[in-house]
């Protein structure tokens, strides 16, 4: 079939790669039978049922990211996991008690067969249920296999590889040779109605290929296999489903079912169930206190596995949209830890069992790897640039903390992310007739922190950011308004006596606030930084950052700070001209992820040559955008937050990191298993850009994007700030956009019209801002 060279070549890509420390995966040798290491031995002993590690159960292979029970879904999750990952087969029976795996009984879900076969659809009753689709039931094997491919069945993860990939039958998935292989039976009632057995089918199969482990909601079908393994060490596992769903064989709910421990262990050796039977989490997606279920599960000597498992469906606001914090709550509590994870993305969570658990009292290593900097504090937590972000960010494990700094009308200097307070601030409620346009500023109107006093901008609530509400993705709502505004000065004295290695201080707007507002940024800086005595201490670092050259021009006589320039758009390119110049005002540059490296429709394409120049000229490069949401995330990094920053960190060797989640950072570098050079079986490894792409057959690659511009020189040099003038030598300025002043000869009712649809727009945002 066509689909084995894209295959082979993909697996063999993918190979060479990881032999470069650049691959997601370790290099697989044959695909088949290879392996990667088992993961380091961990010092503490765990407390899952047998003392040893957890399992990482692969649902349908990384079906995270491929058509899931794809041949190539299984191949890539045994070259990017654990060792000891075990692989989970759903099983389906065909007409002629074939056995193939696929998650849903209806094929439509997970296949191309509605298109192939478009009127053989049917309808059943399952389990006291009508359901309408295409059945196994209903097609050959040789109909399967030969003309159905797997096509992804959730719709926010990438469609790249639909349509190559066939259906995969029991035993070719048993050929590859797992660690160990995890047979689920959803729906053995189904089947004996159309005079299928699943039990005896897998009797048969169990003569010729091992399973370890085979589970099942249903109590009759289990019981129908107890005891008949012999000398196999076949463990049964009874499948909790939701709480109110029904167990056909017993007719009780799986909630009643679970206060029956006991009669579990009669016919099972364990329990898989949702994770939320032992995290609850609340209607506001927080979690509850743990449950009793794994230590009451335990003393009995069963085991418990979790299942629902998946980077790109967050759980809790807990977890901060970092998938190893939530594996960690369930495998690394000082309780408990669940003896396995069922989940979709079986690299993270072996990121989590071998490189992340354990670890919450090491130190972050400084041999060779780059600074921790905040973006606004921890603001991904709390409302940005408030006292609860900093000093979040410095519990977090920060190594610099940043205060971009705004000025307010009577000249105090505070932080904040942007000079308009809409964004990060309750303006809109109170101040929504402030509103203007400062095309000097940004192209739409706002309500700038220079218009108002020290006293109005402290009586604003702050806003906690959520840059990707538009998806529902939004950011620890229950501290949605806590917090407090600090100045720079009050931000001085806090990291003076906290644990940071030092400070980066940002500043915008100079020339307009200067020329406009009789109002001297540069100066306000400059005095706090030397009335804190930052001038002269050199136990702390300070970075003055600035997208205006004639803003750093003024520290380059102070010795005591490293001057850093903003490069404010994506670049694909740098010239020598142009870093020559830059050379001239700073000491490193700040530049997007996408500077660094390319994409193209959410997946990596190539390095750019931005970091090569850049550090030929001994210039420190600090990667900004390096996000814990998925959506923030290539597909090739698999919605996974560590291997984007080891992408970045072990992959391009960039300098710093600038986050919101410096939790997250702080995590990957006090893992050894972000130290390249530590020889560890288990290592956190970036990606190859454009590994997944150059394989895809060509008629299913996304169209290429237009690349972004190359810096040059004349981009770079400003002129020199303007002096400061008074406030009564400023020339008038627009009224306010939502002024009721109108130029002459308006009728009233066309300014109150417009006035008035002013208002509904300015509302709209506000709303989409909240």
């Amino acid at each position: 079939m066509m689909w084995h060279p894209f295959l082979v070549l993909l697996l063999l890509h993918g190979a060479s790669a990881a032999g470069d420390q650049l691959a997601a995966q370790p290099a697989p040798g044959d695909p088949a039978n290879a392996k990667p290491a088992a993961a380091r031995p961990q010092a503490a002993k765990w407390k899952t049922l047998s003392g040893n590690a957890p399992l990482v159960i692969a649902r349908g292979g990384f079906s995270g990211i491929f058509p899931e029970s794809s041949q190539f879904a299984y191949q890539f999750a045994l070259a990017s996991s654990l060792k000891e990952t075990v692989l989970l087969c759903d099983l389906q029976l065909t007409k002629d008690g074939a056995g193939i795996c696929l998650s849903d009984l209806k094929l439509d879900n997970s296949t191309t067969i509605s298109s192939v076969f478009p009127k053989r659809d049917t309808t059943y009753s399952v389990n006291g249920q009508s359901l309408k689709g295409w059945f196994s039931v209903d097609f050959t094997t040789d109909e399967l296999i030969s003309n159905v491919t797997t096509i992804q069945n959730i719709f926010s993860r990438p469609s790249l590889f639909d349509g190559n990939l066939p259906v995969s039958l029991l035993q070719e998935i048993s050929g590859f040779h797992p660690y160990q292989f995890w047979l689920n039976v959803q729906y053995d009632m189904f089947y004996k109605e159309h005079k299928l057995d699943p039990a005896k089918f897998i009797l048969t199969a169990s003569e010729k290929m091992d399973f370890d482990y085979i589970s099942s909601p249903e109590i009759g079908f289990l019981k129908s296999l107890n005891g008949k393994f012999g000398k196999a060490k076949t463990k049964l596992i009874f499948r909790f489903l939701d709480a109110d769903a029904v167990e056909p064989s017993t007719n009780q709910t799986y909630s009643s079912i679970l206060k029956s421990l006991t009669a579990i262990k009669s016919f099972a050796s364990g329990i898989l169930v949702p994770k939320s039977y032992i995290w609850p989490v609340n209607k506001d997606k927080y979690l509850e206190s743990a449950t009793t279920l794994v230590t009451d599960a335990h003393n009995l000597g069963l085991e418990v596995h979790a299942y629902n498992f998946a980077n790109d469906q967050p759980a809790s606001y807990n977890y901060s949209f970092d998938p190893t914090a939530e594996y960690l709550q369930f495998i690394d509590h000082s309780d408990f830890s669940v003896d396995g994870v069922l989940t979709d993305f079986p690299s993270t969570a072996s990121t989590a069992v071998a490189c992340l658990a354990h670890n919450k009292d090491n130190a972050a290593s400084n041999k060779k790897r780059p600074l921790i900097i905040t973006r606004n504090g921890a603001s991904g937590v709390f409302a940005g640039c408030t006292d609860l972000a900093y000093q979040q960010a410095v519990e977090d494990g920060a190594d610099i903390i940043d205060c971009s700094v705004q000025m307010s009308k009577d000249g105090v200097a505070f932080c904040l992310d942007s000079a308009d307070l809409v964004g990060d601030t309750t303006a809109m409620d109170s101040f929504m007739s402030r509103s203007a346009l400062v095309p000097e500023i940004q192209k739409n109107n706002g309500i700038f922190s220079f218009d108002l006093t020290w006293s109005e901008i402290e009586s604003l609530k702050p806003l906690l950011a959520n840059p990707f509400s538009s998806t529902n993705l939004v950011r620890n709502p229950a501290a949605k308004n806590q917090g407090k505004f600090m100045t720079l000065a009050k931000f001085l004295d806090f990291a003076k006596t906290s644990t940071v290695s030092g400070i980066l201080i940002s500043i915008e707007n100079a020339p307009y606030l200067a020329s406009k507002k009789g109002l001297d940024i540069v100066n306000a800086v400059s005095s706090a930084l030397i009335n804190a005595s930052y001038d002269k201490q050199t136990t702390q670092k300070v970075l003055i950052q600035s997208d205006d050259t004639s803003v750093l021009s003024t520290f380059k006589n102070s010795s005591s700070y490293k001057r850093v320039f903003k490069v404010g758009e994506t670049i694909s390119d740098a010239s020598k001209s142009a870093v020559d110049e830059i050379k001239k005002y700073a000491d490193a540059v700040v530049v997007s992820k996408t500077s660094l490296i390319a994409s193209s429709n959410s997946f990596l394409t190539g390095f750019t040559a931005v970091r090569d120049k850049m550090h030929a000229a001994n210039l420190s490069i600090y990667v900004l955008g390096l996000r814990n949401e998925f959506v923030s995330i290539p597909f090739d990094c698999f919605s996974d937050p560590l291997v984007e920053m080891a992408t970045y960190a072990a992959g391009l060797g960039v300098d710093g990191i600038i986050t919101e989640y410096p939790a997250t950072v702080s995590a990957y570098f006090r893992s050894p298993c972000s130290d390249m050079e530590a020889n560890l079986p288990f290592t956190i490894l970036g990606v190859e850009p454009g590994s997944l792409l150059k394989e895809a057959q060509p008629e299913v690659l996304p169209p290429a994007q237009a690349p972004a511009p190359a810096l040059d020189a004349v981009d770079i040099v400003d002129p020199p700030l303007p002096p400061v003038v008074k406030i009564s030598e400023t020339a008038p300025v627009a009224a306010p956009a939502s002024s009721p002043t109108q130029p002459s000869g308006q009728p009233a009712n066309a300014a109150n019209a417009a006035l008035c649809l002013l208002t509904v727009m300015l509302s709209f945002i506000y709303l989409s801002y909240q």
